[in-house]
């Protein structure tokens, strides 16, 4: 016999069990999942990114040819 997983709705806190029943998961509803979308897209929600992070990619730039023009 296999336990029920509930996990919480990341949008409104609601249970959610965690079967292919639970079509929306891990959502309970499509509104919810529908304003997590809206959230990303509208820059809501930001991932960080370390100022350390920022500069190994500016050190990964190759530095302009001489002339000043770029590769």
């Amino acid at each position: 016999m296999t336990a029920r997983r509930t996990v919480t709705c990341p949008t409104c806190s609601k249970p959610v069990e965690w079967t292919p029943a639970s079509r929306w998961r891990p959502f309970c509803s499509e509104r919810c999942k529908l304003v997590d979308a809206g959230a990303w897209a509208t820059e809501a929600y930001r991932v960080p990114v370390a100022a350390a992070d920022a500069d190994a990619d500016r050190d990964d730039e190759a530095p302009p040819r001489e002339g000043g023009k770029p590769s």
